[in-house]
């Protein structure tokens, strides 16, 4: 299996995901604190997948 290292935008969009999912866990916004988990789920599966 060759791995290769994820592109600039993938990676900077899992980034985006991450600090948001960790920014809505820490502080409460009514609208993204329930899906904290799933932002920063989200922002790992897109740099496994990227």
């Amino acid at each position: 299996m060759k791995l290769n290292p994820p592109k600039q935008i993938t990676w900077w969009i899992a980034l985006a995901l991450g600090a948001i999912g960790l920014v809505a866990n820490l502080v409460s916004i009514p609208v993204l604190s329930g899906l904290a988990f799933w932002l920063v789920l989200a922002g790992l599966v897109l740099l496994v997948l990227g």
